[in-house]
């Protein structure tokens, strides 16, 4: 620590590889914005990479700032160090590596409240990005003092390089225009693009009919598309959306196309409801051009990496687990098992045979006598377990699989209050101060929107999580089958449509 050419060894090594690894950043986040890997860049593990090399570079920024500080020769004071223009060595080469910083960091903070904040707001500072890679060349080439050296010139070109040409392919993406909808009496139309957003999930889209046709018996294929043209932005296998329907009911549908596809979503439903009413509107009265509101989407049953998969998929089951499938690289190593009544009623199962093989296999009562033996299945591999179906389907696979290995997606909520006290609870909102009584008798949710306090919700069982609200203080009685309660405690949220307290006071943040 006494050689005083180490803080200048340090300096160097920090900077050169900050401004490599913030351009790795960049690059990675413009290929997963652009979407040219296309199934292998959608599992959450992409995007936690993309945040994890964003925060490196600072820390490496922070590194080589604090070196400055620290080298003997150079001896930079604070202030110089934070304020632009004020350095006395190469003052505006530094002031440009200051403004990087401060973006840099803007970037991540931003990214740790991105569901907080405005969508065009968190956009807008994200490419601030791009500004910042170019401003640490200038920094590079004109305070730095490699900027000579051959090896430099040769990283300096290599970044810069791909920096261009990759805000090439960002530009040339966002102008592509997808290719006409082929699917029966929709062949030829030309779809507008979804405007999906991730930083809003509540926010409502005016959504087009553009596609519809049937893909199995009672089940009806529709494809939505945003009305005025755009890109769309990027969601997740596991997604759904929650449509508001002109005859006065929301309802809720799992996205089955591939998350890959820049211009448009489909919902595959199953009739299960009469003619004009939720599903038997969507395939009795629904017609191509028909505009719809489009609630998300959201995402409570997200693909998580792992090496390999097992999917469980019971009837109309099948369409969060397709776009899952759709999603994962062709090495990844995974199978289906699709359970169904009878093989006519099984959507995109001939599809799903033809493309994929042996990886897939599909189970219908009608074919065969004995029931599949789900446990079983389970038991004879180590692969995460997704699952969607029927209630008695899921049952068995949560049986059968360990906690840390099951993930499930319900259609209907699980009836957790039978057997549980309802006491009445005092809720305190956070920013609207206002303080609410509820009776034992009465929902929170039903409570806080007689009392005046806005909340979003839409099923009202504790199933679709539209009405999830962040806890600030108080234990929550988590009652939904929204997700696991592990998760929802890490995160902070609860579900009011159904879920109560364990203390006398709940504080949250509305």
């Amino acid at each position: 620590m006494n050689d005083p050419h180490l803080w200048w060894y340090v300096t160097r090594a920090s900077a050169v590889l900050a401004w490599v690894i913030m351009t790795v950043a960049v690059l990675w986040g413009i290929l997963l914005s652009t979407r040219v890997f296309r199934g292998a860049d959608n599992p959450a593990w992409l995007q936690d990479l993309h945040r994890y090399l964003g925060g490196t570079a600072l820390v490496l920024t922070l590194i080589h700032m604090v070196s400055l500080v620290l080298d003997p020769w150079l001896a930079m004071p604070i202030d110089q160090l934070l304020i632009p223009l004020t350095a006395e060595y190469r003052p505006l080469p530094v002031a440009l590596g200051i403004v990087a910083f401060y973006v840099l960091a803007a970037v991540q903070l931003t990214s740790l409240v991105k569901n907080r904040l405005p969508r065009r707001l968190w956009k807008a500072v994200h490419y601030l990005s791009y500004v910042a890679v170019l401003a640490v060349a200038v920094h590079g080439a004109y305070a730095g003092t490699d900027a000579g050296a051959a090896w430099y010139q040769a990283v300096a070109t290599v970044v810069v390089t791909a920096t261009v040409l990759a805000l090439i392919v960002r530009l040339v993406m966002a102008r592509r225009r997808p290719a006409p909808v082929e699917s029966g009496a929709a062949a030829g139309v030309v779809p507008s693009l979804l405007e999906a957003n991730p930083g809003n999930p509540l926010a409502v889209t005016r959504m087009r009919i553009v596609g519809k046709h049937p893909v199995a018996d009672g089940v009806v294929r529709i494809r939505l598309a945003r009305l005025h043209g755009g890109t769309i932005e990027p969601w997740y296998a596991g997604a759904h959306i929650t449509l508001r329907l002109p005859v006065g009911v929301e309802r809720q549908y799992s996205l089955c196309s591939d998350p890959a596809d820049r211009g448009h979503v489909d919902i595959a439903v199953l009739r299960a409801e009469p003619a004009g009413i939720g599903s038997g509107y969507l395939h009795e009265a629904a017609q191509l051009g028909d505009e719809l509101d489009v609630i998300g989407p959201r995402n409570h049953f997200a693909l998580e990496a792992a090496h390999d998969y097992l999917f469980i998929a019971g009837g109309i089951g099948i369409t969060p687990i397709r776009a899952m499938i759709e999603a994962l690289p062709p090495t990844r190593s995974w199978r289906l098992l699709y359970l169904g009544r009878t093989r006519s009623e099984m959507a995109f199962a001939r599809e799903l045979e033809q493309r994929y093989g042996d990886r897939v296999r599909v189970i219908a009562g009608d074919e065969r006598a004995q029931r599949l033996d789900v446990a079983a299945e389970i038991a004879a591999t180590e692969a995460e377990v997704y699952a969607c179906g029927s209630g008695g389907l899921l049952d068995d696979v949560v049986a059968a699989t360990p906690v840390e290995r099951c993930h499930v997606e319900r259609f209907v909520a699980i009836d957790r209050a039978a057997g549980t006290e309802r006491e009445p609870v005092t809720v305190i909102t956070r920013r609207t101060g206002v303080r609410v009584d509820v009776p034992a008798e009465q929902s929170i949710l039903t409570a806080l929107q007689q009392a005046g306090v806005p909340v979003a919700t839409s099923c009202g069982t504790g199933v679709c999580g539209t009405c999830e609200t962040r806890v600030l203080a108080g234990t929550p009685q988590h009652l939904d089958s929204v997700m696991a309660d592990a998760d929802k405690d890490e995160i902070g949220v609860f579900y009011p449509c159904v879920s109560r307290a364990t203390t006398p006071e709940l504080v949250l943040d509305l």
